[in-house]
This record gives structure tokens, sequence and C-alpha cells, in this order.
């Protein structure tokens, strides 16, 4: 396997998002789709056609996950939306933290069977009032964890037995027995970023059973092995990358999204393509991605 530090990530998209965020691929449709968080936008990206294309939304979008029965859950302040790429026009599906006014949606991913898995998060980024949830499609979410700052990232192993969530300002990411039932026990630390290194942000697993974490100030996304051991890291010339995914036909083309948030200006002008989304060949395939059940 070819050494993760010699790989040098490309720009498909110099979207100049200030908060990208939530990369995804949709298989059926051969396409990846992403957010800007405080730009309040989705973007899809056709790497076939290049082409590209973005809706307006009208709220802090933390993630856009394709759905069965057709377009995508979005996760904005205090609900789940159901979103029409065909009309842009976004309805309301669950109601989620409509009692905490200062929280918004962050991250989120579907497993094997459909259930949505995602976290929220104080927009100030300073009281723990985010929480880990997993919804199936049907009745409210389950509250899973509770008292986090910034959640972030949550995957599962290949296997489907183990659940990672990361708390952020904490910079530790955590592993869970996952059960069959969507229930979650025996918490772990799995990992933790030493101080100067980044925050953890996004992640996902490869068909090893590696966890790949996208790391916010950290320059660049590490690959942990399934014990925690640090393998490597992919160095990106943007200081911000906060979420991957595996795609293409291989599932061994990456796409990660990347954020010119608290950047100053002489950074910005250092990293013009802070903000843009970004590609790069894995030398192992990833998991499959999976839609919503909803």
């Amino acid at each position: 396997m070819s050494a993760l530090s010699d790989i040098a990530p490309e720009c498909l998209w110099d979207v100049g998002a200030t908060l990208g965020e939530g990369a995804c691929w949709d298989a059926p449709a051969g396409c990846v789709w992403f957010t800007d968080i405080k730009g309040c936008r989705i973007h899809r990206y056709d790497p076939v056609t290049n082409s590209r294309e973005s809706w307006d939304a009208p709220g802090q979008p933390g993630f856009a996950l394709p759905r069965t029965s057709g377009g995508l859950v979005v996760g904005m302040p205090h609900g789940l939306h159901h979103f029409d790429p065909e009309t842009g026009s976004f309805t309301l599906l669950r109601t989620v933290e409509a009692d905490r006014s200062g929280n918004r949606m962050n991250d989120g991913f579907a497993d094997p069977q459909g259930r949505l898995w995602f976290g929220s998060m104080d927009d100030a980024e300073e009281s723990s009032t985010g929480a880990l949830y997993r919804w199936d499609g049907e009745d409210d979410p389950a509250r899973l964890e509770d008292g986090i700052i910034i959640t972030n990232g949550p995957a599962h192993s290949p296997d489907g037995t183990t659940l990672y969530h990361t708390d952020t300002l904490d910079r530790s990411t955590w592993a869970y027995r996952l059960a069959a039932d969507g229930s979650i026990a025996d918490k772990r630390l799995f990992a933790r970023i030493e101080d100067g290194a980044g925050y953890p942000d996004g992640m996902a697993v490869d068909s090893e059973g590696c966890v790949w974490i996208a790391l916010f100030a950290g320059w660049g996304i590490r690959r942990y092995a399934p014990d925690g051991t640090l393998l490597g890291k992919v160095p990106f010339p943007v200081a911000n990358v906060t979420k991957l995914a595996f795609g293409g036909d291989d599932l061994r083309t990456v796409y990660a999204t990347t954020a010119a948030k608290g950047l100053s200006d002489a950074e910005r002008a250092a990293q013009p393509l802070g903000g843009g989304l970004f590609t790069f060949r894995s030398p192992v395939a990833g998991l499959p991605s999976y839609r919503v059940r909803a």
C-alpha cells in the first residue's frame, strides 16, 4: 500500500464554502452531495459530467442525505426536512430539539438498515447542549448521547457492531458496541487528537475497518486501524477538512469537504482553495453508502 503522505488531494470544485460539510456519495445517482452550513446551501457534484448544482436552504443544513423514497433528508435547526431537488422545496418531517434554541444539526449518515444517525450542537460552540440521535424513519428520533458541545462524524464498522462518534472540542472519537436494534453500549475511547494537531471532524470507515478522520485546523485526514493505532495522514493544502466519503464504482475515490470558517484574511490568501470540494484516490476501498429509509 502506498504511503498516505504521498497522496496529493485535488480541488474538484472551488465552491468557496464557509463551512463545507456532509460529503455523501449517492451511488444510484453517481453524484456527491454536500452542504455549506453557514452559507445555507446544498450542493451536488457529478464526477462524470463535471456538472455542479446548488440550492438555497431556509436554514443551516448540517447534512443532506438521499432518501429511499426520493429526495433527501436535510438536518436543519430544530428539525429533519425533506428536500426535493426538482422543485427546491423543503418540508418538515420531524421536529428535533425545539427546546434548545441555540442548537443546530451537524453531520449524519445512513446505516445499512436505512436508519439515520446524526448529531446536534451548540451553534455558538460554547454550551454542552449537543446530542447524538438515531432515527428509524417513522418515530421521533431517539436521543442516545447528550451533553456534547460539537457532535461529529457518526460512522459504523464493516460488520455493523461498532459505532463511532466524535466529541470535537474534546478532541476525542468514541466507539460503542452497536446492537442489531440500534442501541449502543460500552462506550470507550477510540482515538484522541493531540494538542496542536487539529480537531476531529467528520469521518468514514473503509473496507478493512480502518477509520478515516477529517481534521479541522489539522491540514488533512488521518487513518486509524480498528484498534485505534494511527496508520498515517493524507496531507491537504488547506487547514480545515470537515468530512469525507468514499465513492466511485470501486469505492476508492474519496471526496472531502473543507471550510474557510475561522481563517484570517492572511490565512485565506494563503489557502485560496479553503472551502472547496477535494478528491483523491484511496489505496483501499471504502464502505458502500446507503439511503435513509424514509
